[in-house]
């Protein structure tokens, strides 16, 4: 039995300690996710709770803390999602973290308490482990990646080379005059946390203490998200770099960075070793204009370009008008009248699993039924179910591709020519008519229809026709007109991507300049190939000597010349 599935003692429970890293979701451990499905109750600060709320049991509810001047200082600002706990409703302000985790506790339940980073190294947990384990609750400790290790290695920073130079880990905000001493008389690398304003002040003290003052010298601020950014300098000029950068002073100065001093961040070497800031996408907003459900592979692929994606619905899922042919149908199926049924979307499977539900049905009624799904993500929602599909496109996920290997009707083989196709009231006629002509006989059935979707928040609506957002991934016609109607025109200074020429012709007739293109009618290829386009724009920029800058960072209004990635 692993450590993190072991029960709760029936009255003190069970508290985890986890360590959540220093910001990418990606570095939660295997042993945190499960710690995290089987918790009851996850008390988290407020800057790690987006990180572990996604492995957090469903049908929880999430209970903010209300920051108070009544709080002491030095007590965490906590949030405790859990649906039944009392705790969740106490106020946090009056007590502090170590009660509020025991008493989650009570009662035999599994308490995950999650920090930023490493709950040694860098959240100081060792006062409420202490606390636990006078109260007689057990406990475990989950380590996460450690801020001083884990933003260094995003910033292209090497710790250690192959002589195994002595590194040493420094808290400005505790340091002491004699670990100033120690650490400025060696000649290894220095790993300093502190804010972005005290950078100069620490720099300041490691030169007083021995560094020469041209030592080289690394600043990262948001480290492992893709807000991160770096600056490299030395010891002796950090200051002036970063007032020249408009950095400082700023009211964001209190912000958290990490400091790598020593040969290992020379400017030099890290514009070689920067894998994460010189990804072709970096730091860029992307809008996509699909439902999360819809958008979730897309969404994937953007951020592993480096992307932040922003889901925006831009049509809403309604029910026919009139339920009758869809009624029939589903009888149909469980009658026998089909031979295939076809899901062209999510949201196919979705009106006919809520139509089975109506009818108390469940997969079963599938039996003796061959299913298709028009591509992955189809599948996913099939599965999730209970249904296996028996056909997947195996190249292009659209209904082309779908004909491509669907079978021919063979009376031989198929004892019924029918097939059950659940649909949008939008969609093209390409799949039926390819069905006929492969010898099939098709009931086109509206399952459910699509509508304008309501406004997105106002200030979203602001960023997008204020050039807020670096890029817009139109992946049909009716998105590029459904988010002019809810929205408004995108600024000029955002990239426009659009996944084929009739969505390019559309964008273009509501006065968008459209400069990436997709290669093949595919959101994925969409995706490969606005990030050429990123990757394309960069090597630009660097070969001119310019800044590398997001398109939402140029001046508004400014001229730019036309690009087309196809």
């Amino acid at each position: 039995m692993s450590p993190t599935t072991l029960p709760a003692g029936p009255e003190h429970g069970h508290v985890t300690f986890l360590g959540a890293g220093p910001g990418d979701p990606g570095l939660l451990t295997l042993r945190a996710v499960e710690a995290l499905s089987h918790a009851d109750v996850l008390v988290a600060e407020p800057d790690v709770l987006d990180v572990v709320r996604t492995h957090a049991r469903q049908g929880v509810s999430v209970v903010p803390t209300d920051a108070s001047s009544e709080a002491r200082p030095g007590t965490p600002q906590l949030t405790v999602v859990d649906g039944a706990s009392t705790t969740a409703a106490a106020p946090a302000v009056v007590r502090d973290a170590a009660h509020l985790v025991m008493e989650a506790a009570r009662g035999g339940r599994r308490v995950v308490r999650a920090v930023s980073g490493d709950p040694g190294l860098d959240a100081y947990a060792a006062e409420e482990m202490l606390a636990c384990a006078a109260a007689g609750v057990p406990f475990e400790v989950v380590p996460g990646v450690a801020a001083a290790v884990g933003v260094p290695a995003y910033a292209g920073v090497p710790l250690r080379d192959a002589q195994g130079a002595d590194v040493r880990f420094v808290d400005a905000r505790t340091a002491s005059a004699r670990c100033w001493t120690e650490v400025g008389a060696s000649d290894g690398t220095a790993v300093v946390s502190t804010t972005l304003d005290a950078v100069a002040a620490a720099a300041g003290e490691l030169v007083s203490a021995g560094r020469k003052p041209d030592t080289p010298l690394s600043v990262t601020v948001a480290g492992t998200t893709t807000r991160q950014r770096t600056w490299t300098a030395t010891l002796g000029t950090i200051a002036q770099t970063l007032k020249q950068a408009k950095v400082l002073p700023s009211p964001d100065g209190g912000r958290p960075v990490i400091a790598v001093v020593g040969e290992l961040s020379a400017a030099a070497r890290r514009d070689q070793l920067s894998w994460f800031e010189s990804k072709p996408l970096f730091g860029w907003k992307v809008l996509v204009p699909r439902t999360k459900e819809q958008a979730v592979s897309l969404s994937d692929q953007l951020r592993s370009y480096g992307a932040v994606p922003y889901e925006v619905p831009t049509i809403a899922v309604e029910p026919p008008r009139t339920p009758q042919q869809m009624e029939r149908a589903v009888k149909g199926l469980v009658t026998g009248r089909y031979e295939w049924i076809a899901f062209t979307s999510v949201n196919a499977v979705k009106a006919v699993r809520e139509k089975f539900e109506e009818y108390g049905l469940d997969a079963r009624a599938f039996a003796g039924i061959k299913v298709a799904a028009v591509g992955e993500q189809t599948a996913k929602a099939l599965i999730a179910f209970g249904v296996k599909p028996d056909l997947v496109p195996s190249g292009e996920q659209s209904a082309a591709g779908l004909l491509e290997d669907w079978p021919p009707y063979d009376p031989v083989f198929d004892p019924i020519d029918r097939v059950f196709l659940p649909r949008a009231d939008i969609a093209t006629e390409t799949l039926v008519a390819g069905l006929i002509e492969l010898g099939w006989e098709v009931d086109d059935v509206t399952a459910y229809r699509t509508v304008r979707a309501s406004p997105p928040p106002a200030e979203t609506r602001e960023a997008i026709k204020g050039g807020g957002f670096d890029a817009v991934l139109f992946t049909s016609s009716s998105t590029v007109r459904n988010l002019v109607g809810i929205a408004g025109k995108p600024h000029n200074v955002t990239v426009i991507a659009c996944i084929g020429p009739a969505t390019a012709k559309t964008a273009e007739e509501h006065g968008l300049r459209v400069d990436v293109m997709a290669p093949e009618p595919s959101v994925l290829k969409l995706a490969e190939a606005l990030a050429d386009f990123g990757m394309k724009r960069r090597a630009a920029a660097l070969e001119a000597g310019d800044p590398v800058t997001r398109p939402s960072e140029r001046r508004p209004g400014a001229r730019r010349r036309r690009t087309t990635t196809t």
